[in-house]
């Protein structure tokens, strides 16, 4: 056996061409016919390569490196047949052969285990449907975030036409005690005008009578910006509050709410104590609860108002941390497990027709949760109830506006100041403008917002006071027209108005917004600072 394979490396056969030689034209025909194939077998490996290395996501990969292989080795079979027609290298010819036959078995074995695969793939009609049905799914989702989106915009609507509605409910169950209270202060207001006119010359005492007409006006104001802070359209705005500030500042508005058959007790909270909350919607909520415990307690009682620290897991739905807890308890009726247990519903009510919203306790549950802190009840039948709401303790303290006691005591001088000043209430007019003349400036008056825009295209001013609501021309409207024909102006708009996101359009950076009431130092402090220099 080893003398015949040894034969074919001996050299001692002739060339395959040899019989050939005297068919020249036959052994070229096999020449270029061989090197021709052997060209195509060598770039179909060439191209295969490149396939696999610029299409790396391919999934069978290494089926072409297999072919590669394959048609490499077959090529070389074509060029060994070149070379044995002028040389008898057999024995190199028949490894050649070898290779290619085991790369050709090799291959082929694979191509059968893969051809299920193969056969499963799916054809380019099927990928064409398959691509029509994923675009109709992204229209469908398109959809769907479409009707999502819209939801969630009327969601938002409803929860603002709610809240405003539980705003306007709080303030019209306030409506008999801040009657009495108007009143009050009218009275004292009056009542010192009237002493001031029968007595003029006793300086003394006019000094004595219009401190205690301004301390009304004072208390007016206060009590005017607590009802336009529960009637404004505002969103949840989180921050660090100081409690101690918030619950005291609102005290008066809580006894109103009981009185007068009940009381409040308000125990003292630390003053170091900050949570993160809106305050206003901590006010409403604090002052529903006002409302609740009132209507618990048909025959009086006692409403108490605690807060103290808390630390750790204080609530189930609450991670672990520091928090506070403002307790609002009453000695009324208390509630039965099964209505304590639905309290915080939205709509649930026990009241009347007619007697609530029954948002109060929802709302309260709602601010709580958007601030981190949550709402807890404990309540029982004939002892009363005692809702306590947790609210995070804040990591910084809240900011402070701070307020220049001097400068009531400074005395402003506006001399050779022009101020054109627009307002339609005679009388809110006319103390103005005596207000502006006592300080030294020279004053123009106009009596509604088409005359005010005619009074600067007539002249050239140093500040335009301008009243905000207005009948046909508001002071915005005149602010803007004013802007057309003066845009360097300072304009100064005077407003009791309450709708804040109005007040806010008003963007323009020479509007200057001061809300009534306002003593008279704010006023000329701010036409000082926004006067042409």
């Amino acid at each position: 056996m080893e003398s015949l394979f040894a034969a074919f490396w001996s050299g001692n056969y002739s060339p395959h061409g040899y019989c050939l030689f005297w068919q020249p034209q036959l052994l070229w025909t096999h020449i270029v016919a061989d090197t021709l194939i052997a060209l195509a077998y060598f770039s179909i490996p060439v191209a295969l390569v490149a396939l696999v290395r610029r299409r790396q996501d391919l999934g069978f990969g290494w089926m072409f490196w297999c072919f590669a292989v394959f048609i490499l080795a077959c090529g070389l079979t074509h060029v060994m047949g070149i070379v044995t027609l002028f040389v008898p290298q057999y024995g190199l010819e028949a490894v050649v052969k070898l290779v290619t036959a085991i790369a050709s078995l090799a291959t082929a074995a694979l191509l059968w285990l893969r051809l299920p695969a193969l056969v499963r793939l799916p054809s380019a009609q099927k990928l064409k449907e398959a691509n029509g049905e994923l675009a109709a799914m992204v229209e469908q989702r398109d959809a769907a975030l479409a009707e999502l989106s819209a939801a969630v915009v009327q969601r938002e609507k409803v929860e603002a036409a709610l809240l405003q509605a539980q705003k306007l409910e709080a303030v019209g169950q306030l409506t008999g005690g801040i009657a009495h209270d108007f009143n009050n202060l009218l009275q004292a207001i009056a009542g010192n005008l009237e002493l001031i006119a029968r007595k003029p010359d006793d300086a003394d005492r006019v000094i004595r009578w219009t401190s205690s007409a301004l301390d009304a006006v004072e208390r007016g104001r206060q009590l005017t910006g607590q009802l336009l802070a529960f009637s404004s359209k505002q969103r949840l705005d989180v921050k660090s509050v100081r409690l101690s500030e918030l619950i005291g500042g609102m005290a008066g508005l809580v006894e109103r709410a009981v009185a007068p058959l009940s009381r409040v007790r308000i125990d003292r909270i630390d003053p170091v104590w900050n949570v993160q909350t809106d305050a206003l919607q901590l006010e409403l909520a604090v002052l529903n609860l006002a409302f609740n415990a009132r209507d618990a307690m048909p025959e009086g009682g006692v409403l108490a108002i605690t807060a103290e620290l808390r630390s750790g897991k204080v609530a189930p739905d609450l991670s672990p941390g520091d928090y506070v807890a403002l307790t609002v308890s009453d000695t009324g009726t208390g509630m039965a497990p099964e209505v304590a247990a639905r309290a915080v519903e939205p709509f649930f009510s026990t009241k009347g027709v007619g007697k609530g919203t029954g948002m109060g306790l929802s709302m309260a549950f709602g601010v709580m949760r958007q601030s981190g802190g949550t709402l807890l009840i404990d309540s029982e039948v004939g002892r009363g109830t005692a809702i306590t709401l947790i609210l995070p303790l804040a990591t910084v303290p809240p900011r402070r506006d701070v307020q220049d006691d001097a400068a009531r005591d400074e005395r402003i001088s506006l001399d050779g100041k022009k101020v054109a000043l627009v307002d339609d209430d005679r009388q809110v007019r006319a103390s103005l403008a005596e207000m502006l003349r006592t300080a030294g400036a020279v004053v123009e008056e106009a009596a509604d917002g088409a005359a005010g825009v005619a009074l600067v295209e007539g002249a050239r001013f140093d500040v335009l006071v301008v009243d905000f609501a207005m009948p046909e021309l508001s002071g915005s409207e005149v602010a803007e027209q004013v802007a057309a024909i003066d845009p360097a102006l300072p304009v100064i708009l005077i407003t009791g108005f309450a709708d804040s996101a109005k007040l806010d359009a008003i963007a323009a950076p020479n509007v200057t917004v001061l809300r009534k009431p306002f003593e008279s130092h704010e006023l000329l402090r701010k036409i000082r600072q926004a006067s042409r220099r």
